[in-house]
């Protein structure tokens, strides 16, 4: 939602809601009083999306190679671009889809130099070393290198914002544990046999301890980065 309040008015033309999931900003989109379209490489994902009515057409698509013919008035994408690589390549011929006027909206965490995250690398490398290559999880650019990539194909504006999230106590595990293994942690566990897991989530949950004390009732605040820009070509 901070990332659609950030957006300048539009020209005429469709939105694509680019890695659009579930479809929860689906409603808002549509707010803007244009058609949206929804692309995701998920059928479960898209199925979710097109309950909530507010897509007029859903493609099923790899989002790393996606293209339409269409110009576009807005490609808005949040907190899916981090999954794909080489953003050298993606973000140009991205912008080369909009019309004259349009915006490119990006939202990607930009969590990754922070403890929850480069712990999990820095204690694999030191435990298994060599067994996880460090370019296969989600890779987001510094912000000095999306400028110097973009701000020559239009308008661009780039911040970042830090959020504090409540994480929810837990009796089992840390819950930053468990708030990144759902996602970033999964590639580096995927690889380890079960006792090898075992392993590495035990010293890592020593130092969330340190790095993230629980408050009396068990719960975590967490602080979340995030990286967003938006190009108006």
């Amino acid at each position: 939602m901070d990332l659609l309040r950030s957006l300048d008015p539009l020209p005429a033309g469709d939105v694509v809601d680019l890695g659009c999931g579930s479809g929860t900003v689906g409603p808002a989109l549509a707010g803007l009083g244009r058609a949206v379209r929804g692309v995701d490489t998920s059928p479960a994902m898209l199925a979710e999306a097109e309950a909530s009515g507010a897509y007029e057409a859903l493609e099923l698509a790899d989002i790393a190679s996606w293209h339409t013919a269409e110009t576009l008035a807005l490609i808005y994408s949040n907190a899916a671009l981090h999954w794909l690589e080489d953003h050298a390549r993606l973000l140009p011929r991205l912008a080369g889809m909009l019309t004259s006027g349009g915006t490119l909206a990006v939202q990607v965490p930009h969590q990754n130099n922070a403890p929850s995250h480069r712990v999990w690398v820095s204690l694999c490398e030191e435990m298994f070393p060599g067994r996880f290559d460090q370019t296969a999880g989600p890779g987001v650019l510094l912000p000095a290198e999306y400028h110097r990539l973009l701000s020559d194909l239009g308008t661009l504006s780039l911040w970042e914002t830090e959020y504090y999230q409540n994480l929810e106590p837990s009796v089992t595990a840390h819950p930053v544990r468990l708030f990144t293994e759902a996602t970033y942690a999964r590639p580096i566990l995927a690889m380890l046999a079960p006792d090898e897991q075992a392993e590495l989530i035990a010293r890592y949950e020593a130092v969330m301890e340190k790095a993230y004390p629980r408050a009396a009732d068990g719960s975590v605040l967490f602080p979340f980065r995030r990286l967003f820009f938006t190009l108006v070509v």
